[in-house]
């Protein structure tokens, strides 16, 4: 019976992730899913791509957290459209919950669309909003064991940010293993390390990105 009733849930979320895909194409804006643990720097990606990319894209943000306003709060400083959505418990944004917001966002005056996700490696990747595409951050601080413990995170992401190399140094995180972990589940990764702190490898993200756009 608890297979059914997760099935019949998922059914009618991916219902209406196609009803809110359909209408960013009719927008003609780009959507991003980024999602990833709590901590892994996020809404700091959010910020330096933002800057490197905003003189030339226009860009709106969606920000969910569990409760606060923090993350919208430093997204509306960089006078980006920014829309929070606080959960109030559940570990994951839905499409529905997207759907609820988007008259208040300018979809037809906007590039790209970033969903920064609520702060989890499990339930994010399960839930269709309407996305294009999956992406995840992941700080080296979190270790290489992370691929093999949440695979479908890597596996329905098209790419993933390693951040926080800055401190790696510090850290007795195998980088090595953890590009091999991560490719063995999805070949078809894209990799990208930076940090968000000195803005090393930055620019070759923000590239990427420009790049989906043409």
């Amino acid at each position: 019976m608890k297979v059914k009733v997760v099935s019949k849930i998922l059914e009618a979320n991916d219902r209406i992730a196609e009803e809110n895909r359909k209408r960013f194409a009719d927008a003609g804006v780009t959507v991003v899913n980024l999602m990833g643990a709590p901590g892994a720097g996020k809404t700091s990606l959010l910020e330096r791509t933002i800057r490197a990319l905003s003189p030339r894209m226009r860009i709106g943000v969606i920000e969910g957290d569990i409760v606060g306003t923090d993350d919208a709060e430093r997204i509306d400083s960089l006078n980006v459209p920014v829309v929070q959505i606080n959960t109030g418990g559940a570990c994951h944004l839905d499409a529905n919950m997207i759907s609820e917001v988007l008259e208040e966002l300018p979809l037809k005056d906007l590039d790209l669309l970033i969903i920064e996700n609520v702060g989890n490696l499990v339930c994010p990747a399960e839930f269709r909003v309407g996305e294009d595409m999956k992406m995840m951050v992941l700080s080296i601080a979190e270790g290489h064991d992370k691929p093999l413990k949440y695979p479908l995170m890597f596996r329905e992401s098209a790419a993933l940010v390693l951040n926080k190399i800055d401190i790696l140094p510090y850290m007795n995180t195998d980088m090595d293993r953890l590009r091999n972990d991560s490719l063995a589940i999805n070949g078809d990764l894209k990799i990208f390390e930076v940090s968000c702190t000195t803005g090393e490898g930055i620019d070759r993200w923000t590239q990427w990105l420009t790049g989906l756009m043409s």
